[in-house]
């Protein structure tokens, strides 16, 4: 369990003063998703810059560029590979077609491994499960909505992804994981985040929450790319069974249907119940909502927007 984060200042109508306080507050609210590690990603002219670290957001001090005005962030709770390696952390670096972009990913796949010796992908030393997505993209020799629809088609597991390449495009790739975002038109200007709850928090303790904006949600299945000029165009692809990433998932699953659980995912699980816990939920509960059929990301919502789960 992760957050994306991030600012797309299309009409350049913030200084670099304002887009860094937003990036903090963004982070910052996004650490309620995860304390493991943080990053962003921005591109200074042609020139990828990845800044990260294991340490929680609001330790962090971001140093962002005048020109910089498409930033991506990331906070991280470890699912696989140790935040102590800062290669393991978000986002990830990527080159295809001689396009230089940056990947984070919010969610957990499952059949990382499997693909990796399906498509001879090269050897790392990156540990986490999420960096297949960039090798995905990377052997397809581009990067397009066709190419990152291909990859997303080829996953198992919960996710949404955020891809910034060096032409100043965007891309939302919306799984099943929370993605929201607020479009502020007057002003140029698109923020985002996992969850309305880290946005509106963010927004707050800058005091402009009560600024006019759009809200856009993408479906699953959806990739959103929005350009330099803040221009959107919008593409599909087919995600995987849904009832086969459950019954993979759930520890309480008929034993005709279960698969044995390897230790990420049942420390994915256990995460989620830790979570949780803070807002007052017992693990029994979220066993009940896995047995009933929920999936995760509608789990993660009812915790974090503090709905009746039962």
């Amino acid at each position: 369990m992760c957050a994306i984060f991030g600012v797309l200042d299309y009409k350049g109508n913030l200084n670099a003063v304002q887009r860094l306080l937003l990036v903090k507050a963004l982070g910052t609210a996004a650490e309620v998703r995860g304390t493991d590690a943080t990053g962003i990603a921005f591109f200074q002219r042609d020139r990828l810059c990845i800044q990260k670290a294991p340490k929680p957001a609001h330790r962090m001090k971001f140093r962002i560029p005048p020109d910089a005005r498409y930033i991506m962030g990331h906070t991280r709770m470890t699912t696989q590979g140790s935040p102590k390696r800062n290669q393991n952390n978000h986002p990830f670096p990527g080159k295809a077609g001689g396009v230089r972009f940056a990947l984070a990913h919010n969610g957990v796949l499952i059949n990382d491994r499997e693909l990796q010796k399906e498509y001879d992908l090269p050897k790392t030393s990156i540990e986490t499960d999420s960096y297949v997505a960039v090798q995905l993209i990377e052997r397809q020799g581009e990067l397009s909505m066709h190419s990152i629809g291909e990859m997303a088609e080829s996953l198992m597991g919960h996710f949404t992804f955020t891809i910034l390449d060096q032409n100043g495009q965007f891309y939302f790739v919306k799984g099943d994981n929370p993605l929201v975002i607020f479009h502020y038109k007057r002003l140029g200007v698109y923020l985002y985040a996992s969850t309305e709850g880290i946005l509106t928090s963010a927004l707050r303790s800058l005091n402009i929450e009560s600024w006019e904006h759009e809200t856009i949600m993408p479906r699953d299945g959806e990739i959103l790319m929005i350009d330099r000029h803040g221009k959107q165009s919008v593409s599909t692809f087919k995600m995987q069974d849904d009832d086969w990433i459950y019954w993979h998932w759930c520890p309480h699953a008929p034993t005709s249907r279960r698969v044995s659980l390897t230790d990420e995912e049942a420390e994915y699980i256990q995460s989620l119940k830790t979570v949780a816990a803070y807002y007052g939920y017992d693990e029994a509960c979220i066993d009940k909502l896995l047995a009933d059929g929920y999936a995760l990301e509608d789990i993660e919502e009812f915790i974090y927007c503090q709905e009746e789960m039962v």
